[in-house]
């Protein structure tokens, strides 16, 4: 089963592109329940995949949620850790204190400011000097036709960005993360972090069952849909699930 977050796409919810946090993984322990209803399903068999920010939310619902009882975070990124760094230019309180205010004059009746995470094109972006492969290949990805979609967007409320101001994807992973585990990440670093956030969880996870590909040679978004790199990830995923599922 694959769905949209609350709030995200089809999905339904207001304020729109509103990310919270605690409402991505509470999603997903919704979306167990209903698999757990269905008598098709086998609750004792039901595996995780998360992609990008969706494979840490994934891991932090598989450590407050062991109905999942196998999980694979493909490049995964702590959206709490890229929030307080790159998303508030390594200022997070100074972007607090914005979001406090711009929050108090949207309940007063202000318009909700609205940001978009990425330029408009990939030539707009270098034109604005950003060199970054995750900044420019998130472009090329969600502003083309090869990942946009009629209801997607880049887009968040600014205000409501503060949710993930003190939310960590990986609190407690030395306790609660004791799931088989599998992160898959390319080798290519860029600014969101998923090669340095899939090296934290590996080390942090108390799973005894717990492993880490890393593609080499391939980028974050290169795993999204690009073929060979994708190929390479899903040589380890299938096996993975079917040995432990």
């Amino acid at each position: 089963m694959a769905f949209d977050a609350s709030f995200q796409g089809a999905s339904g919810g207001e304020h729109r592109f509103m990310e919270d946090p605690a409402i991505r993984v509470s999603d997903i322990r919704f979306a167990i329940d209903y698999l757990v209803s269905l008598p098709c399903v086998d609750a004792e068999r039901i595996g995780a995949i998360g992609v990008c920010g969706g494979g840490a939310y994934t891991i932090h619902a598989a450590m407050t949620d062991h109905r999942i009882k196998a999980l694979t975070s493909i490049t995964g990124v702590n959206f709490g850790r890229l929030i307080r760094e790159a998303f508030s230019e390594f200022n997070p309180v100074g972007a607090m204190e914005a979001m406090g205010k711009q929050r108090t004059a949207e309940a007063q009746g202000a318009e909700r400011y609205v940001i978009d995470y990425l330029p408009p094109s990939v030539e707009a972006g270098r034109e604005a000097g950003l060199t970054d492969i995750d900044v420019l290949e998130a472009t090329d990805y969600y502003k083309t036709a090869r990942g946009q979609k009629p209801n997607g967007a880049t887009s968040g409320i600014f205000s409501f960005n503060s949710a993930a101001m003190g939310w960590d994807a990986f609190f407690k992973a030395e306790v609660l993360l004791t799931q088989p585990l599998l992160v898959v990440i390319g080798d290519k670093p860029g600014g969101f972090g998923a090669y340095r956030d899939g090296r934290e969880i590996y080390g942090r996870a108390a799973s005894q069952d717990k492993h880490i590909y890393v593609a080499e040679g391939w980028s974050h978004y290169d795993l999204y849909d690009q073929p060979e790199p994708v190929g390479l990830a899903m040589q380890q995923v299938v096996p993975f699930f079917k040995e432990r599922l």
